[in-house]
Parts: structure tokens; C-alpha cells; sequence
């Protein structure tokens, strides 16, 4: 499998530069073309009292809009350098809303981790979740401070749903070149969850496997998985992501959340 498109969220926030820096590094990996995407929704007043004063704000919002996004595409031309090609789309628009459209055009999107302690990225700023349920297409998140990956040391955090083969597959091109792939089981029912078949689905593929349960976690399962990789020396966790929509809202399971705000190391999900 071949990775010719890779997508990345830019914003203003103190993370975008690291983070169209670790796409650019994948792009030049792959011998990819690297897309900058950013939108910016211009803020509406309420259209009552003076039109007149309504008219002023509202351009004053349109300018800013678009001095943001000019920001934005200077900052993607300037870390996207590593990139053997690259291309810029930018509307006036929600940027969730943006991004998953374009989506349409990538083999791999790259967003910014939204922890509690991350930071505001700003009016631009796409989160990762709602991305993930809506684009269609593998998502990796991507830590503040982390500006390139090597993706040697892969852990697959496995379990036997459509979401977790679906994530092993779009990570296939990953997989493929790694030194090492370790699929882990986090559970007391881990040997149920036809991880042997992964790793011989994997192996198919040329990809150097080995398989581990953890049927008795003394903590968390998104905790398990981040220590788990801790010890594995890996830079990139595989794993699906399991959420739905309630009142036009997007409610993440325990571990999904968990790891979508706090993992130290890039993470390639799949919905």
C-alpha cells in the first residue's frame, strides 16, 4: 500500500509548527505530497440595531479571518520545507467541518492532540474526536513537542471489533517498514480476542510481529496500552477508536478519550 496524500491541520497554536514538521517528515518518507488545510469561520453579529454598526463588525471579522489564515498558510510554507511536494487549502469556514471534507483527498490526516494541559490552538484548532467520526479516514494524532516519527516500534493496542481491523489496515504502509510490531491485548478475556490471526494477517504482509496479552492490568485500559509502549520503546500506537454521537455531540469510550488527551507518542486511529 502507498501513501501519496498526507493531510495536516494547521492553527495558530503554540503546537502547529511541530506538528506540520512531523507530517512534512512522513511526507518526505513516503515521497508523498504534503496538503496544509486551515478555516476559519467568520464570527456573525446578531443583525439588530445599527446595520450600519452591524456592517463594520462584520467586516472587521471577515479581515481577521483572512489575516489568520494568511498566518497560517506562511507558517505551513515554512515548516512544510522537508516536503518533496506541497499544496495549501483554506476557507473562511468551520474548520472541523473543512478538514473533513477535505478529507476526501487524503490517505492520512494529521491533527494536534487536545489534552487539558495543551494549550488553546485557537479558532482553527480541529479536534481530534469528532475529526476521527467524521473524515473517513485514518487520523493521527500528534503530541505538542513532537516534531518528527520514526515509526520503527509500532504498538497495535488490539481488540476484536471493526474498528481495531480497520485501523490495522490503514496503518499497513507504517507497519510494513517497522523494525518491530507488538500487538497487545489488554484484558482478562485477551486470548479470546484473536490476536495470533493479527499477527499472522501481519506476517502475510512481511511485517515482524510478536503478540502479548495483558489479561490482568493493574491500572486503566488506556494507561495499560501508554505503559505498554513506554516499554516497548515505540513511537506510534495502531488502535481503533469507538465513540458515537449523542444530541449532535461525540461520546468517546473510556479508553479512546483517554488516549485522544494524554498520549506522549503519536497515535494512528481508525473509526
Amino acid at each position: 500500500m502507498k501513501i501519496s496524500n498526507i493531510m495536516v491541520s494547521v492553527d495558530l497554536g503554540a503546537a502547529a509548527a511541530d506538528r506540520v514538521q512531523l507530517a512534512a517528515s512522513l511526507a518526505e518518507r513516503f515521497e508523498a505530497k504534503l496538503t496544509g488545510v486551515a478555516a476559519r469561520a467568520v464570527l456573525a453579529p446578531m443583525p439588530i440595531g445599527d446595520m450600519l454598526e452591524v456592517e463594520r463588525i462584520w467586516a472587521i471579522e471577515e479581515r481577521l479571518a483572512d489575516e489568520q489564515l494568511a498566518a497560517a498558510k506562511a507558517l505551513f510554507a515554512r515548516e512544510a520545507r522537508a516536503a518533496p511536494r506541497s499544496e495549501w487549502r483554506a476557507a473562511p469556514t468551520n474548520p472541523l467541518a473543512y478538514l473533513a471534507g477535505q478529507a476526501r483527498a487524503a490517505d492520512l490526516v494529521v491533527v494536534g492532540r487536545h489534552g487539558p494541559a495543551d494549550g488553546d490552538p485557537g479558532p482553527m484548532g480541529v479536534p481530534a474526536g469528532p475529526l476521527l467520526m467524521e473524515a473517513g479516514r485514518p487520523v493521527l494524532i500528534a503530541p505538542p513537542g513532537v516534531e518528527t516519527i520514526a515509526a520503527r516500534r509500532i504498538v497495535v493496542a488490539w481488540k476484536d471489533t471493526r474498528e481495531a481491523r480497520r485501523a490495522v489496515h490503514d496503518a499497513l504502509p507504517l507497519l510494513t517498514r517497522a523494525e518491530a510490531v507488538q500487538v497487545a491485548v489488554v484484558g482478562p478475556e485477551a486470548d479470546r480476542e484473536g490476536a495470533e490471526d493479527v499477527a499472522a494477517y501481519l506476517s502475510g504482509h512481511c511485517v515482524g510481529v510478536t503478540t502479548h496479552l495483558l489479561h490482568k492490568p493493574e491500572i486503566g485500559t488506556a494507561d495499560e496500552i501508554l505503559r505498554f509502549a513506554q516499554r516497548a520503546d515505540a513511537d506510534l500506537i495502531v488502535m481503533g477508536a469507538y465513540g458515537h454521537s449523542r444530541l449532535r455531540e461525540w461520546v468517546f469510550g473510556g479508553a479512546t478519550r483517554d488516549i485522544l488527551t494524554t498520549t506522549p507518542v503519536c497515535c494512528l486511529m481508525s473509526h
